[in-house]
């Protein structure tokens, strides 16, 4: 069967729109990734690039400005991600500037963020240059962390539901306590018993306050407290004579080591 003109210009289209679409994604996806513009590297040094891959986005002021280049491990703590970024950010990119790795979204790809730098900073990153790298917040380490909280607070709950249960059935010292109508009564009357004796103690004393004031107003006690009060005072003023005295006594061996460094030597 012979191929007509018709087919033949048909064919022709059809591939030629089929190359002109391939070309226009090689455009797009060249002009996306920085092949057919001008840029230059940095670089920065991570413990943990958190899932990064080679192709992620880079971003600067929320606009993506470039790609990830290269993830290189440098050793067993540190891990070196390249960056290809378009010429024309270069002027906004600072040596202080740092790098962090993000996720575009809750559950987007990962990307790394570039801050703008310093206020005062006015030295632009040549190509290069290695940026300061913010480690990513370790999210598998928070999810272990929660488990074990969400682990111990169920232990925990499980533990308080047993003893809830132990007191409710009257086991134990506290369940016998509420749920024994005796033991409470008996309970209620040593703690009226404690009021009671209580209040005969302020009573007593209240009353011996009374019996010493009394006595001291009497005039057949009298001149012993009056004895009482000159032998307390005595006993103050000899108190206050002897700290006088050794006062004096550290001041005078005081005077008496100055004199004796102050006299030359012969």
């Amino acid at each position: 069967m012979k191929t007509t003109s018709g087919q033949k210009i048909k064919i022709g289209g059809f591939v030629l729109a089929g190359l002109a679409v391939l070309i226009a994604g090689i455009f797009l996806i060249g002009n996306k990734k920085g092949l057919f513009t001008k840029t230059f590297n940095v670089h920065g040094m991570f413990k943990n690039v958190n899932g990064l891959q080679v192709g992620n986005n880079a971003r600067f002021a929320g606009i993506n400005v470039g790609v990830v280049k290269d993830i290189q491990i440098v050793n067993d703590t540190t891990v070196k991600v390249t960056l290809t970024l378009n010429e024309d950010v270069r002027k906004f990119v600072k040596k202080d500037s740092k790098l962090s790795i993000s996720s575009d979204g809750l559950m987007g790809d990962k990307l790394v963020l570039i801050s703008s730098g310093g206020v005062n900073s006015n030295q632009e990153v040549v190509n290069g240059d290695q940026l300061t790298g913010v480690n990513p917040f370790d999210v598998d380490r928070l999810v272990n962390k929660f488990s074990k909280i969400a682990d111990d607070a169920g232990e925990l709950v499980g533990g308080l539901s047993s003893i809830i249960n132990k007191v409710n059935n009257g086991q134990g010292s506290l369940g016998r306590l509420l749920n024994n109508d005796k033991m409470a009564r008996d309970l209620e009357g040593t703690v009226k018993q404690a009021k009671s004796t209580i209040a005969n103690v302020h009573q007593t004393t209240g009353t011996l306050n009374e019996d010493l004031k009394a006595a001291q107003s009497n005039f057949l006690l009298r001149g012993f407290f009056k004895k009482k009060k000159k032998l307390e005072k005595a006993r103050q003023d000899s108190i206050k004579k002897a700290k006088e005295l050794q006062e004096k006594n550290e001041q005078q061996k005081k005077d008496d080591q100055k004199k004796k460094d102050d006299q030359p030597n012969p």
